[in-house]
């Protein structure tokens, strides 16, 4: 057999072996594997921030309705129980915070609305607690190696109760 026809053997083997096409295949894959594995990621981290501050709206929603004076609409003001509602919605009742890092809450501000009507208090008093939020993508380095871009989402969130006070 002639130097050529060795070579031409040689080469025909190893374009029949396959032993590494596994590898292959999964290098390949690997980077959409680790952006699947992030989008899933990132998307249970926004649901639990999203429901824990909805909790803690909720919670100080309904401590506002509980604690301020049923004859606020008079001339009162729901500006004094502001740091109040802060610490409901950040914290737990240990004083720690309980949201994950790259959340924050920027701001906690509580709303009254004086409704007119028949009740039995005229007008009647509805409280509203807003909570902006701030949320910051750890895994934004993976999208951005995919080719995305993903930044910061910042949203509200509200919630009200009627005062029915002390």
């Amino acid at each position: 057999m002639s130097g050529l026809a060795r070579i031409y053997t040689s080469l025909r083997r190893m374009f029949r072996n396959d032993s590494g096409a596994a590898l292959v295949e999964f290098t390949i894959l690997l980077p959409l594997i680790l952006l699947v594995f992030a989008v899933v990621i990132e998307g249970g981290r926004l649901m639990w921030a999203y429901q824990s501050v909805n909790a803690g709206v909720r919670d100080a929603s309904r401590y506002l309705a509980r604690i301020a004076p049923e004859s606020v609409c008079s001339g009162g003001s729901l500006a004094a129980y502001q740091p109040t509602l802060e610490s409901i919605v950040r914290n737990r009742i240990d004083g720690a915070s309980f949201l994950p890092s790259g959340i924050t809450v920027n701001a906690v501000t509580p709303s009254l609305t004086c409704v007119a009507g028949t009740f039995r208090v005229s007008p009647a008093p509805v409280a509203q607690v807003t909570a902006s939020l701030t949320v910051t993508f750890p895994f934004a380095g993976v999208v951005a190696f995919a080719g995305g871009a993903l930044g910061t989402v910042t949203t509200s969130i509200s919630d009200q109760s009627r005062v029915y006070g002390l």
